[in-house]
């Protein structure tokens, strides 16, 4: 990950941050009583076959599946959304059934073209 990527999560992170405190600031004047909740946020995304096969998960979160979870990487490959430059970051990269997912890619736009 890149120097300017990491500034820019970094940055993005802090104004979330602020816009949270601030709404959570609102919320506290407006109730007459303001308890902070004991509860812990929500888990991240549970990366699974079907997050990664799911045409409406953002593509940050495909890129994310194909660096760090290799064994859903196949799944990414038969996600419609998975652009050229995902594609050839899982082929280079490999995993568990890659290349035959790939194969079968491959052959079904042949048949298509024929």
């Amino acid at each position: 990950m890149s120097m300017s990527h990491r500034r820019g999560c970094a940055k993005r992170a802090r104004a979330a941050h602020r816009r949270l405190e601030s709404t959570r600031a609102e919320d506290c004047a407006a109730s007459e009583s303001c308890v902070e909740p004991l509860t812990p946020p929500a888990p991240p995304i549970r990366l699974t076959p079907t997050v990664a096969s799911d045409p409406d998960t953002p593509i940050e979160v495909l890129w994310h599946i194909a660096r760090h979870a290799p064994h859903l990487r196949k799944w990414v490959i038969v996600n419609r959304s998975a652009d050229a430059n995902l594609l050839e970051y899982i082929s280079q990269q490999g995993g568990p059934g890659v290349r035959e997912t790939l194969q079968m890619l491959f052959d079904s736009v042949d048949r298509a073209r024929a």
